[in-house]
């Protein structure tokens, strides 16, 4: 039995325009998916009419009340009828849509809120009568006197009142505050000048503040520091490097976090391209490239980058929400982010996060059984303390036949130097070798306590920098085929492997066209062994539709330079003299990355005595 296509009928419904109120609701559904996107826009329009002052709250999670008051140039009470038409701004002429300085500017927020919602907007321009006006489900009133000293209003109650199949699909009520706290604070780190505050008001009243941010002072970097603390916390700030660099017009500014501060997940990536939060898969995969060779996997590294460049060379026209961009020039941008990173990452040496030590701490402290009690003592002079240990040194043993242990008890597992050997090194910063532990972990004593190093994790992070340098000077070393592998794929994919046919070669993956729709691979990374070229290649084409650029077989190359790294490390177990010890601290030192191992774990610990003296309550 054949069943007609319900789409096909003899009379095919007419043609019609559709009225107003249905057109905002659709609009709606692109602009506003949920109450956040409902404070992005209005905040956006807040900071565009150059707010110093921002203040928003919420009730139920915004899905009854969202209200966002500014201290910006507001509007004279003429224009208010006009703000709230489709397609009407005042943030562009509609001669460049290329040529964007500001947040908004299509013109949708505002009747997509009063489509979906209640909204009242009252306002007040310089020199002006305020005004308000209300919108319910599309349908406007009329302009009336109200009472505002300057600024912008805009209350927004019970949204999607006019669409309630929407709010099924809304989350709980502290899912869709967190929401709106996220976009809060992504706008706080766009614009630090800028003060913020966040208030729920489920409860009626003035509510309770959620998040506050006063407006930072001092240049650019300072101000950013300032709110990046403030936002994303004191141990960001003090474990982020500054990012400053150019190329070919496009400037990258900002902080991104040491290796060995990373997240389980990406949540603690802010992107902004001229001040707009966006959430680019390019900048994101740039992010990810630039740590690549410093995190495993299932790492993601913290940062807040800010990419500023000539509005004709980004397109941000690409979506409603304006959280998408398309980059003229992908590759450039891609190749900043990334060069800018790992410069940065090079320069802080072997720097560790310093959650690390306050970790390490954290697993050392006891835990509270009552009331603390605090010990205080003064420290004693260095001659006291000699006059002390003289006292308290144990007296020889009348035997010299090693130390008499305990039944049962193996020899102890460490070996101690001369304290007074090396005390010049004391001063460096992974100090002087005072001991080895289980033959894998070196205590070193600096000028201010002392550091506790994984010999395995350092050695094998120094060879593998090496290993990598002299690939760099000498290459990669290619192994030809002895029958080429003939690869079929469509034309397509073959000419966009054939444009990078050069950076493959430098990595030892030679490609030569074979005809229409098939490639030839005479030549494999000699490192790699036996490869699946075919399978290599399909790899590269799919990382080329994700990135824009393909990492895969450098990526490879790494992979292999860090497992023999780890086979020609130290290994643990193996004793090492004063000497050794003190050669493997100071080429710590003078070789960037080495606070983290290959894996993105920390190769060090640094204890500073006075956080000593406390785990013993001396302090």
């Amino acid at each position: 039995m054949i069943i007609a296509n319900p789409k096909i009928g003899h009379n095919p419904p007419p043609i019609r325009q559709l009225d107003e109120a249905a057109i905002n609701r659709i609009a709606a559904g692109e602009v506003v998916e949920r109450p956040a996107s409902a404070v992005k826009e209005l905040v956006e329009n807040a900071l565009d009419a150059g707010a110093q002052r921002v203040e928003v709250a919420y009730a139920d999670g915004g899905k009854t009340l969202l209200r966002v008051r500014d201290d910006g140039h507001g509007m004279a009470p003429d224009d208010l009828p006009l703000a709230l038409s489709r397609h009407a701004t005042s943030k562009i002429d509609g001669t460049d849509l290329l040529n964007i300085h500001s947040f908004g500017f299509r013109g949708e927020a505002l009747p997509s809120l009063g489509a979906v919602g209640r909204l009242t907007i009252t306002s007040r321009a310089p020199g002006a009568e305020a005004g308000e006006i209300a919108v319910a489900g599309g349908a406007s009133g009329a302009v009336k006197p109200a009472a505002l000293s300057a600024g912008t209003v805009v209350e927004l109650r019970d949204l999607f009142h006019a669409t309630p199949a929407r709010l099924k699909f809304l989350r709980s009520d502290r899912a869709e505050a967190q929401a709106i706290g996220d976009v809060v604070k992504r706008l706080a780190m766009a614009e630090p000048f800028v003060a913020f505050t966040l208030r729920d008001v489920s409860g009626g009243g003035e509510g309770r503040v959620i998040f506050r941010a006063d407006a930072e002072t001092g240049d650019l970097f300072d101000a950013l520091h300032g709110r990046l603390a403030r936002v994303l916390g004191a141990e960001f700030a003090e474990n982020a490097l500054r990012i400053e660099a150019e190329r070919e017009g496009i400037g990258l500014t900002g902080y991104a976090a040491l290796p060995t501060y990373s997240r389980g997940s990406a949540v603690a990536q802010y992107l902004f391209v001229n001040g707009r939060p966006v959430r680019d898969k390019l900048l994101i995969g740039a992010l990810r490239g630039a740590y690549a060779d410093f995190l495993s996997r299932d790492r993601h590294p913290a940062a807040a980058l800010f990419l500023d460049c000539d509005p004709h060379r980004v397109d941000v026209n690409v979506h409603p929400a304006k959280a998408e961009v398309r980059f003229r020039e992908p590759g450039v941008v891609r190749g900043l982010i990334v060069s800018a990173l790992r410069h940065a990452l090079a320069e802080a040496g072997h720097r560790a996060s310093t959650t690390v030590a306050g970790a390490t701490l954290g697993a050392m402290r006891p835990e509270p059984s009552g009331p603390a009690r605090v010990y205080r003592m003064d420290r004693p002079s260095p001659g006291a303390l000699s006059a002390a240990y003289s006292g308290q040194a144990p007296a020889p043993a009348p035997q010299a036949a090693g130390p008499v242990l305990a039944p049962g008890l193996a020899e102890p597992s460490a070996r101690f130097e001369d304290p007074a050997s090396s005390p010049e090194a004391e001063a460096l910063p992974l100090g002087a070798a005072r001991a080895q532990v289980h033959e894998n972990y070196i205590i070193a004593q600096t000028e201010t306590g002392l550091v506790i190093v994984d010999q395995h994790a350092a050695h094998e992070r120094l060879v593998y920098e090496r290993l990598k340098r002299q690939m760099a000077e000498t290459g990669v070393a290619a192994q030809a085929l002895l029958i080429p592998e003939i690869v079929e794929m469509s034309e397509g994919d073959c000419a966009r492997l054939m444009e990078i046919a050069g950076e493959l070669a430098r990595l030892g993956l030679t490609v030569e066209p074979f005809g229409p729709g098939a490639l030839a691979v005479r030549e494999t990374p000699a490192i790699l062994g036996e490869v699946d070229a075919g399978g290599m290649l399909r790899d590269i084409l799919d990382e080329l539709d994700d990135m824009g650029e393909s990492l895969t077989v450098q990526a490879r190359v790494e992979a292999i330079l860090s497992r023999v790294a780890c086979h020609g490390s130290v290994r643990s177990g193996r004793r090492m003299g004063a000497d050794e010890m003190n050669a493997l601290l100071r080429e710590m030192e003078a070789t960037p990355h080495s606070g983290q191992c290959n894996h993105g774990r920390p190769t060090y610990v640094e204890l500073k005595l006075s956080d000593i003296e406390r785990l013993f309550g001396r302090t």
